[in-house]
């Protein structure tokens, strides 16, 4: 599949205005889950949650996806606030998603020429980093791979005390921002869904949207995305660009 956008203009100049790279991980990354559902992780979540709160709101019952279940079941306890609900519920089901996680980054495999790309984006020198949505444990035991190990000089991920604070929501990127020292507008984040992308506008950082799904290629060009690509090559190719010529 060609990419949704070449980025032949774009991405050199993403590239060269930046001190920074942020990665969403799974996609731009690795491919966590292997195209797995997570419903059964969200009815797991659901079904320790009845045992304290008993009844489930609507937005709940139909959630099947594991981390839309977090965000959701927090919002039900902040609306339900005069009802003292025990707060056990949020805390089993951060348990519950990490222990998915945690298995599904043991056969996770990397975004292919993801190796090559790291290595391009650190000669130019580019600082890297991840944010998010997932644990931060589960992704630094997978950067701990010899192709990836001290790469990446942080991880910023799920908020395990407020799911509200997951992406589109851009504390994440704030999180890394404030770490790297660095202002927004000289980072670019690359991610993979509409909500990163709001994320990385939210934060003022830049935005390289990463798929090989037409259609949401097509909805993250509408939303303002810098460039849009299926594969990290247009990257690689942008970052090879810019690479000082070797000394003789």
């Amino acid at each position: 599949m060609p990419d949704a956008t070449d980025g032949r203009v774009a991405l050199p100049r993403l590239l060269a205005g930046s001190r920074a790279v942020l990665f969403d991980f799974d996609g731009p990354v690795c491919d966590l889950f292997g195209g797995v559902s997570t419903r059964d992780v969200a009815e797991r979540v659901k079904e320790v949650a009845r045992q304290y709160w008993d009844r489930l709101d609507p937005d709940i019952e139909s959630c099947y996806d594991s981390h839309g279940i977090l965000r959701r079941l927090r919002d039900m306890y902040e609306r339900r606030a005069t009802e003292r609900l025990s707060p056990q519920p949020l805390e089993l089901a951060e348990k519950i998603v990490i222990e998915q996680e945690t298995e599904a980054v043991r056969t996770a495999t990397p975004a292919p020429h993801l190796v090559t790309l790291v290595g391009l984006l650190r000669e130019l020198p580019l600082r890297l980093a991840v944010v998010s949505n997932n644990a931060e444990d589960p992704i630094r035991s997978y950067l701990e791979q010899p192709d990836f190990r001290g790469k990446f000089e942080g991880v910023f991920g799920r908020d395990p005390y407020d799911a509200r604070h997951m992406k589109p929501h851009p504390h994440c990127v704030h999180r890394a921002l404030a770490h790297l020292g660095l202002p927004a507008s000289s980072c670019v984040v690359i991610g993979d869904q509409l909500t990163d992308l709001e994320a990385a506008r939210a934060a003022g950082t830049g935005f390289v949207g990463y798929t090989g799904d037409e259609r949401r290629a097509g909805e993250l060009r509408r939303a303002g995305a810098d460039a849009v690509v299926s594969t990290h090559r247009p990257l690689i190719a942008a970052a090879g660009r810019l690479r000082p010529p070797a000394r003789r």
